[in-house]
């Protein structure tokens, strides 16, 4: 039969426990639990609640227990913190809560076996959250307000410059999480809301002072700072789920609320930034406003103001220096011009660092750029498009020399091309500038027609720049457009192997050599611009018996090489005498002079070592041109700069009935002069390539789009192929409609019965 022991004997042994758990937490002189002390409360509370019916009372011990705590926080807790004010108080409740859960971890030890049975099967509350239970009606209904005043009044304290202790605040707030059982609906309800409260009114009350006495960079400064702060102070004490409240909270007061009133400072404010290119005051500015839509909206407004009215300057400034021009040099690209695609160049490098490295790449902010460059890069200045201004310039900085010009701006660029490093910055500058052009294949045109001309005539002053160049246009256009231009460069190399290869053949076979110094370039016709090619009818003999004009036999040199390359290719040559280059010395008088002239202006004067006067005819018989070429050698021996033949009558244009003779009074310093070639129209023969490249380009897209949907509408069918070549060039809607007609006449389509603009694909 089972003993039944004394309730009451067991209920005061628990209790004697109690009191002793109170008194060492209040620091009374108490001995240490032993280990014997706590088996036998924890066995008396088993052996209670374990009992059968009627002598179980695990209800009874469950009451007991919140009665204890009751009872320990309002003769001890409650005392202790209602005698203690603001900073002391929080030191008192850090400790008694530290102390409390302490208590509430021993009695839960004491009463497991209530947590293991008794407490699951009724569906009662656990015994650790009965503590917090009590701890929260008992202490922190009746003393949060206290606690929160406190901890904000020591929060403004330390935004004030004031030291304080960041472990007590960081202690005090725990709690407020801690009593809601991890969970942060006491932190936020009793705590942060009212903390964002007094925040905002902290820091209205500092803008409204900053914004009248400070300037836009100091005023930025210190918001910065202060969101650093509020920063360091979720890292130090506050909870982590209230910093983009604070922040926000504290940008609002600071940033947004004053945002125009800022940005606008007349002395100080964003456009004045922009203007001193305060590089670290305008990354503040981008980093402060960049969440804050009206800020960065205000900010594009200024910065596109900003760029339009430098722009606008440097173009009035560029137009008034070139109304200066002679009218015949109207639409010549001269030096002015230079220096405005310069000044443009770095105008543009200039705001994209600023975009990119203040402004984040704010999009907004690139919008502004791209329209004003758009507008210029696409209109063109001075009667010269912006791609052969472009083209000029570049050309301008590979070639060697460069400009020759006084004006002390494209002679810094001169100076500076000389370091390779620069050059090749530039180049980076200028093709950043094509992206905003719409005709990308005119200047690929006119940069290969320049690039041509450098390789041809040794004036590329650096082959690395020159492949820098090609690899920076094969990222920006593909390697449609710059695939020839490459081929170019790769002719060179091998035109130098076979001039060398040339020269030891000579040397192996001195019945073939002419006995002067010959250089033959070989160009695959395919890479290079379509020249004009002509049958010259080379003089045979380059001594007459007047001795006039002395040069090595043409046509000696000629067969000398055809023999050589036959033996090494089976490729067909054909000469362009026009690009060719002779040294003649010319005797007039006792003078001599050495003119260096092309092979089409020599074959010309060598006329004049067999004869005193030519007519027009005669010439044009004798050499087998053309009356336009012709004209133009004979324009440029007697009608230019050097007037090596006299032009009877004297006039500056060329006739039929013209006749020339020698000039023996033709008189020079210089002892060695280049005579300029034939002038060409270059610009106009560069327009027409493209335009019939432009055709077969627009045929290729729309046959594409054709043979893979076999059929399209006329609207969706133009939409596309704009689409297909936009990276290339900007199709008009004209010539859209003149290959349409063009690809129905030569049987590729044909347009429905039905619909007339619906076109069907004819395989």
């Amino acid at each position: 039969m089972e003993k039944i022991v004394d309730l009451e004997e067991e209920l005061e042994l628990v209790q004697k426990g109690i009191t002793k758990l109170t008194n060492i937490l209040e620091g009374r002189a108490e001995p240490s639990f032993i280990t014997d002390e706590w088996m036998m409360l924890y066995t008396t509370i088993f052996n209670i609640a374990s009992r059968n019916a009627p002598h179980e009372h695990s209800q009874l011990l469950y009451d007991k227990y919140r009665e204890s705590l009751k009872e320990y926080l309002t003769a001890e807790v409650l005392p202790a913190l209602s005698e203690k004010h603001d900073e002391f108080m929080l030191v008192e409740l850090v400790h008694r809560w530290k102390n409390y859960k302490v208590m509430v971890g021993w009695l839960t030890h004491f009463f497991c076996y209530l947590n293991r049975y008794y407490i699951p099967h009724r569906s009662l509350t656990p015994l650790a959250e009965v503590g917090l239970t009590c701890f929260r009606q008992l202490v922190y209904q009746f003393l949060k307000d206290k606690v929160r005043d406190a901890v904000i009044s020591l929060i403004n304290r330390e935004r004030d410059g004031e030291q304080v202790d960041k472990t007590l605040l960081k202690n005090v707030l725990k709690i407020f999480v801690e009593i809601g059982s991890g969970k942060t609906c006491y932190y936020e309800t009793d705590f942060e809301a009212h903390m964002l409260r007094e925040t905002s009114i902290y820091y209205s009350h500092k803008a409204s002072i900053w914004i009248v006495k400070d300037s836009c960079p100091d005023y930025m400064f210190k918001a910065e700072e202060c969101l650093k702060r509020e920063k360091d102070r979720v890292l130090h004490y506050l909870h982590e789920i209230s910093e983009p409240k604070l922040l926000q909270t504290v940008k609002d007061e600071l940033l947004s609320r004053y945002t125009n009133q800022l940005l606008e400072k007349k002395t100080s404010g964003c456009h004045v930034l922009i203007r001193d290119n305060k590089v670290d005051d305008l990354s503040r500015m981008c980093r402060l406003f960049y969440k804050i839509p009206s800020g960065m909206k205000l900010i594009s407004e200024i910065f596109k103001q900003h760029v339009t009215a430098e722009f606008t300057a440097l173009m009035k400034q560029a137009e008034d220096a070139a109304s200066n021009k002679k009218p015949e040099k109207k639409d010549q690209i001269g030096l002015q011009e230079l220096v405005l695609v310069r000044s443009v160049i770095e105008l543009n490098a200039k705001y994209l660092a600023l975009s990119n490295d203040c402004f984040q790449n704010f999009s907004p902010l690139r919008k502004p750029l791209r329209e004003v460059f758009e507008d210029f890069c696409n209109k063109g200045f001075s009667g010269n498009s912006c791609v052969e201004l472009l083209a000029t310039f570049c050309d301008n900085t590979l070639k060697k020399g460069g400009t020759k010009n006084p004006s002390e701006a494209v002679e810094e660029t001169i100076e500076k091309t000389k370091d390779s490093s620069y050059g090749d910055i530039t180049l980076s500058q200028a093709v950043k500038l094509l992206a905003y052009i719409d005709d990308k294949d005119l200047f690929a045109e006119f940069h290969r027609k320049k690039l041509a001309r450098r390789l041809l005539f040794d004036r590329s002053a650096n082959d690395d720049h020159e492949r820098s160049m090609l690899t920076k246009l094969k990222q920006q256009f593909g390697w449609q457009v710059t695939w020839k231009m490459e081929g170019m460069v790769t002719d060179m190399t091998l035109a130098r192997e076979i001039q060398s290869s040339f020269q030891e053949y000579l040397k192996s076979n001195r019945q073939e050599n002419p006995g002067i110094d010959v250089s033959v370039t070989v160009l695959t016709a395919g890479f290079w611009p379509r020249y004009k090619s002509h049958d010259l009818d080379l003089p045979s003999e380059m001594k007459g018996k007047y001795s006039l004009f002395s040069s090595p036999m043409i046509i000696k040199c000629v067969q000398a090489f055809k023999i050589f390359y036959e033996t090494t290719s089976r490729r067909k040559l054909t000469w362009l005498h026009s690009l060719g280059s002779c040294n003649i010395n010319a005797k007039f008088g006792e003078r001599t002079i050495e003119l260096i002239v092309t092979t089409d202006q020599a074959a010309v004067l060598m006329l004049f070592n067999s004869a005193d006067r030519l007519g027009y005819s005669e010439i044009k018989s004798q050499l087998g041109l053309t009356d336009d070429d012709v004209t133009g050698l004979l324009h440029s021996l007697s009608c230019a700069r050097y007037k090596i033949l006299n032009k009877e009558p004297d006039s500056q244009t060329i006739s039929r009935t013209d006749c020339f003779e020698f000039n023996s009074e033709f008189t020079e310093k210089m002892k060695r002069i280049k005579i300029p070639p034939p002038p060409v129209d270059e610009r106009r023969k560069v327009i027409q390539d493209v335009d019939k490249d432009r055709e077969h380009a627009i045929d290729a897209a729309i046959i594409r789009i054709m043979k893979s949907r076999k059929v399209v509408v006329n609207q969706q069918l133009e939409v596309e192929c704009m689409e297909h070549l936009k990276h290339v060039f900007k199709p008009d809607i004209k010539a859209f409609k003149k290959r349409i007609e063009a690809l129905i006449t030569r049987e590729y389509l044909e347009r429905d019965q039905k619909n007339p603009s619906i076109f069907r694909y004819l395989a």
